[in-house]
């Protein structure tokens, strides 16, 4: 079934098509949820929230405007930074314990090879080091544009044109237009 086909019966509600959909992208997804909140529960969670998501919004995707696997890929990356962003994630980190934290450790570094699992790192290392660090600043660790402005000590208006500039780069290695 070609991505067209699949999303003509995704647009029908149809359920076997969303299977495939799920088996299809789910494992790409949780490899960026869980690069962003480095929990496995709560990468499950939002990974299935992401699903739902989009299920629920699957009229309002655009091929015009870019595609498929880009818009669930936001979707995913969107519903991991507001996770990071919300209150009861915050108030679950302050009560963490130690165990917690070993654990994680632990799991990260089993799981290093497989953080990424589109395999887009390797492309982001051909580029030059100002367009890895700010990637990796606003696309591995979430953070805002003013974020990433305010940890670079850069006017914001500059970390928008690098940002251009070294997608527009990424692009040209990938030969993707």
């Amino acid at each position: 079934m070609t991505q067209e086909e699949l999303l003509q019966q995704i647009y029908k509600k149809d359920g076997k098509a969303f299977t495939t959909l799920y088996d299809m992208y789910s494992k790409s997804l949780y490899g960026v949820i869980f690069t962003l909140l480095k929990d496995k529960e709560e990468s499950e969670d939002i990974l299935q929230e992401v699903f739902v998501k989009i299920w629920k919004n699957i009229d309002s995707y655009n091929e015009s405007k870019g595609r498929f696997y880009t818009w669930i890929l936001n979707i995913a990356r969107n519903s991991s930074i507001d996770r990071l962003r919300s209150k009861g994630h915050n108030n679950s980190l302050k009560n963490l314990s130690s165990d917690n934290f070993v654990h994680i450790l632990d799991y990260n570094t089993s799981a290093t090879n497989k953080i990424d699992a589109i395999g887009i790192k390797e492309f982001i290392k051909k580029l030059k080091p100002k367009c890895i660090r700010l990637i990796d600043l606003l696309f591995f660790k979430g953070y805002t544009q003013q974020e990433a402005s305010d940890e670079l000590e850069i006017p914001l208006g500059t970390v928008k044109t690098q940002n251009r500039n070294c997608i527009s780069e990424l692009r040209t290695i990938l030969q993707v237009q």
